[in-house]
């Protein structure tokens, strides 16, 4: 019974990775092809606990996934990311499958209340950490892969785009 057990989960798995979205092209080879000055995405000011709701909300209404990036504008990997997900193919990707929301964790000493509804409660290894949530459980899709992206810059932009398709239907 065990291993048909362990060849039941393994045909999920595989499952679940073959109905995952494809990947937009990047349409660049490097960073260095990014438009400068790099995106500084994080408002400082924001009321995260009322943006993540908000972003919350539409998630649910639009059918999408919710994509919680946390970061800090002092961070070159979240503004790398930033900038690449306004290249226009990754752009519409993640118009079409996510609610995206950007959460100013400071220098890991703000904000710190939206990675610990998800459970992460000790510092954060590292930025951006993105969250992928269904938005109709308040679920954490990626508990084992939300630090990532945390060496962003030292990815292609492919891979980037990569990472962002294995969550979508």
């Amino acid at each position: 019974m065990p291993r048909v057990l362990a060849v039941l989960l393994l045909s999920g798995i595989l499952a679940t990775q073959a109905f995952a979205a494809t990947p937009p092209k990047a349409g660049i080879a490097s960073f260095a092809e990014l438009k400068t000055p790099l995106p500084y995405p994080y408002d400082e000011a924001a009321d995260a606990n009322a943006e993540v709701a908000k972003a919350m909300a539409r998630a649910r209404a639009h059918h999408k996934l919710l994509l919680i990036d946390l970061g800090g504008n002092w961070c070159g990997d979240c503004r790398v990311l930033a900038g690449t997900t306004e290249l226009p193919p990754i752009r519409a990707f993640v118009d079409k499958h996510y609610e995206v929301v950007t959460v100013d964790v400071g220098r890991f000493d703000r904000n710190l209340q939206v990675p610990a509804h998800y459970g992460f409660t000790k510092r954060l290894t590292g930025v951006p950490t993105l969250l992928v949530v269904d938005p109709t459980r308040d679920k954490l899709l990626n508990r084992d892969d939300v630090f990532a992206l945390s060496s962003a810059g030292s990815m292609s932009p492919q891979a980037l785009a990569d990472w962002l398709a294995r969550w979508p239907k």
